[in-house]
């Protein structure tokens, strides 16, 4: 017998008539009669006999239904076992992403994403580009978001959108600003650069060296979040990715992208040997409509 005769088997003796089974099962009664007397021929012997109109379970039957039930069972738990899984139930989801994008993006994916499934546990970090594959080959984390998929690495990849280097800025010190700036027009303000700050702060050092730029009032921070934060005390704009700029937004402070735009793909990477679950993927998903609105 295979799990569709036993299930057939099942549900004829628990319901007590083929129709009783078909109404359970959602199937027609046809084809439970069928696999009913397929799985007869199959054992050699009868499993119900008709008696006043009624189908009646023989002895053999009755014998083979202590074995069946413990089968369902298991079928039972591992279906729901499965749904579970889909549904996040207990589960856990290690998370990765660049600083910048923990500000706002991460944050905001994962309130989405807890609105439909409430049972699922997250583990959230932060990983900086140099970590990223030490962090995925130690376990650290299941999932990294980031900029660049490194290369010659056995990391897989998932495209999730994309962002842009932005201007951050006083209103009061530009009140006019045109809905995109230029870098040149960036000279005659105190500057704060971030281009020690990984891949982003890379980009914008070859734009800079493109134009033939270079910034007379210019200082330099570490991370977005200090270079943000000095914005917001007055000391000078910067430029930072769009992700940044929005995380670290507040009244007084305008953003406006750059032009020539310069942009940047986002990524989920992962090991080759271990792909994104269901539900991690699910999840990446939400991520991707969250930077898109953005």
């Amino acid at each position: 017998m295979n799990l569709r005769h036993i299930e057939i088997f099942y549900a004829v003796y628990t319901n007590g008539s083929v129709s009783a089974a078909a109404r359970a099962l959602n199937i027609s009664q046809p084809s439970v009669s069928k696999t009913l007397r397929h799985a007869e021929s199959i054992l050699g012997f009868p499993l119900f006999e008709r008696a006043n109109g009624r189908l009646v379970a023989t002895e053999d039957a009755h014998a083979l239904f202590e074995e069946v039930r413990e089968i369902q069972d298991r079928v039972h738990a591992l279906r729901e076992g499965a749904r579970n899984l889909r549904r996040g139930s207990g589960m856990m989801l290690r998370i990765s992403a660049l600083p910048s994008l923990a500000l706002g993006v991460l944050p905001e994916a994962v309130a989405r994403f807890l609105r439909d499934h409430p049972n699922v546990n997250f583990d959230l970090q932060t990983v900086h580009h140099d970590d990223l594959v030490r962090k995925l080959h130690e376990r650290e984390t299941d999932v990294a978001i980031a900029v660049e998929v490194p290369q010659n690495a056995p990391i897989g990849s998932r495209w999730l959108g994309e962002g842009e280097l932005v201007v951050l800025y006083r209103e009061a010190e530009i009140p006019d600003a045109p809905p995109r700036l230029a870098l040149a027009n960036l000279r005659e303000h105190h500057f704060i650069s971030v281009a020690a700050s990984g891949p982003i702060g890379q980009m914008f050092i070859e734009e800079q060296r493109r134009l033939g730029l270079e910034f007379d009032h210019a200082m330099s921070a570490r991370t977005f979040y200090i270079a943000t934060a000095l914005v917001r005390a007055g000391v000078g704009l910067t430029v930072v990715d769009s992700f940044t700029a929005q995380a670290a937004l507040a009244p007084g402070l305008a953003i406006r992208p750059l032009t020539p735009p310069v942009t940047f793909d986002l990524y989920a990477m992962y090991l080759h040997n271990r792909p994104p679950t269901a539900l991690a993927t699910d999840f990446l998903k939400v991520v991707a409509q969250v930077i898109d609105d953005i």
